[in-house]
């Protein structure tokens, strides 16, 4: 197959590997979410077996949906826009290979060792020392081959999609190599270089970056290649993307104090925290605007084309969770959204409405032409599934915001003599629907890539049917 479908100049090889894993690790991630959401709503699913638990399946869920599906998809992205944008072929397809099989066998090995209890304790960054090891190196290779690319390229610019996958690489790395500073005390275990507070700063630092660089400016990148190229528009503003651009990855970096808020952390870092995330929200819907604006001439396309409606959806989505994210870091709303379900409901608007969206959409115009087609086997299934993407999200993020505020209203009611006016088990009983609804609309979402993953199958196949002949003929 490989040798079929395989370009004249570009290695497509292991951009097909990758959007293949895509779709693959967005149905094991996101099926995995759905179960743990329906262990919310029925306790007797955590099977009582350690290794069935919410606690330990629950940053397997983050982990595969993250840098399973999303580090997949964004490595698949970057790969096939930086040959087409570079007009040149990956600097060295041995590194790009191990970059393929390096971070499968890193998934595999969280799907292991999470379940087994094997954990650093630390939010997005749960996988113990000998795992981060290996992540490094296949990180570091994924840097040489995606700078070396765009150093040896045939252009004289280079375009605004590599300067904002350069500084998801970039930065990401910095991320993961300060944060998972630790001191190895057995085979899979270690403990932090870092105490406390200053722990607590650095996995926040860490862990907003890994939203701001990986699932922002990473995805940004896929955003300004896919949207123009879907639309057959050039992008709105040029000079707004480097505005855009700059201004996202200075501010960006200063934000994560926000999600610790009333914690021992000094007042002065967190109020510096809340003041660089308010300035976030420019930057944040200059890209939005510049995206959305780049359909400009071209609305009546979003009537037949439904690939493109995943993309114009998932900059909406972009544009309502940059906005929610700085006015839940001011401290008046934090006082009421922290510690709730409204912070799920924030982190899947972006995750669901905006990560996964961009990706589906891009992937169905990536994987036709990967395969040496134009279009996907079925518009009428890409149709479906935006509709069940689209209400299975606003299901999700509906049922958190009335769950979440419901519990930052009961957590802070008192009666007139100062007691609590509700126990925490009744905050807990009175969330329980709102759960039964997230996990319907989970089911709904994940439906979705189910019809995805048979309209790939089928697309794949019937590529394979058409090159045959031609394949017999060479």
């Amino acid at each position: 197959m490989s040798t079929t479908f395989e370009h004249p100049t570009y290695n497509y090889k292991v951009v097909r590997q990758f959007a293949i894993m895509t779709v693959v690790w967005g149905i094991i991630g996101m099926g995995l979410g759905v179960f743990i959401a329906a262990q919310l709503v029925w306790p007797e699913l955590n099977f009582g077996l350690p290794w069935t638990s919410f606690g330990r399946l629950r940053p397997l869920h983050t982990n595969a949906v993250i840098f399973a599906f999303g580090g997949s998809a964004l490595i698949a992205t970057s790969y096939y826009v930086v040959q087409r944008t570079c007009q040149t072929r990956l600097i060295s397809d041995g590194l790009a290979a191990f970059t393929f099989w390096g971070w499968q066998a890193v998934i595999v090995l969280a799907v292991i060792t999470l379940p087994m209890g094997y954990t650093t304790s630390k939010e997005y960054a749960e996988l113990e020392w000998p795992i981060d090891i290996l992540i490094t190196l296949v990180w570091v290779a994924y840097a040489i081959v995606f700078l070396g690319t765009i150093k040896q390229r045939k252009t004289s610019h280079i375009y605004v999609a590599n300067w904002f996958y350069a500084a998801f690489i970039l930065t990401v790395a910095v991320l993961h190599i300060v944060n998972s500073a630790e001191v190895p005390v057995g085979f899979m275990k270690s403990y932090s270089a870092y105490a406390g507070a200053i722990d607590a700063m650095a996995q926040w630092w860490y862990g907003h970056n890994a939203v701001g660089f990986l699932l922002t400016a990473g995805f940004l990148g896929m955003m300004y290649y896919f949207v123009p190229k879907q639309a057959e528009r050039p992008i709105y503003s040029y000079r707004l993307s480097i505005v855009h651009f700059w201004a996202l990855i200075t501010t960006y970096m200063w934000a994560g104090a926000h999600h610790l808020h009333y914690t021992a952390l000094p007042d002065w870092a967190q109020s510096l925290g809340m003041i660089m995330s308010i300035i976030l929200l420019a930057p944040s819907w200059g890209g939005m605007i510049n995206g959305m604006m780049t359909l400009s001439g071209a609305w009546h396309k979003l009537r037949t084309d439904p690939t493109l409606r995943f993309l114009v959806v998932a900059l909406s989505f972009y544009g309502m969770s940059t906005f929610e994210g700085p006015m839940m870091a001011v401290k008046t709303v934090n006082a009421l959204s922290h510690y709730t379900d409204w912070t799920i409901g924030h982190v899947h608007s972006g995750a669901l409405g905006w990560v996964a969206m961009i990706t589906i959409g891009s992937m169905y115009h990536l994987i036709p032409r990967l395969f040496g087609g134009q279009a996907m086997y079925s518009e009428k299934l890409i149709a479906v599934h935006f509709w069940l993407a689209t209400i299975g999200t606003v299901l999700y993020i509906t049922a958190m915001w009335v769950n979440g505020i419901m519990q930052g209203l009961m957590w802070r009611a008192v009666n007139a003599d100062g007691t609590l006016m509700y126990t925490f088990v009744e905050a807990l009983e009175a969330s329980h629907p709102g759960y039964v609804v997230r996990w319907l609309g989970g089911c709904f979402f994940v439906a979705g890539m189910l019809l995805m993953a048979f309209n790939v199958y089928m697309t794949v196949k019937r590529s394979e049917r058409e090159q045959a002949p031609v394949a017999q003929t060479a």
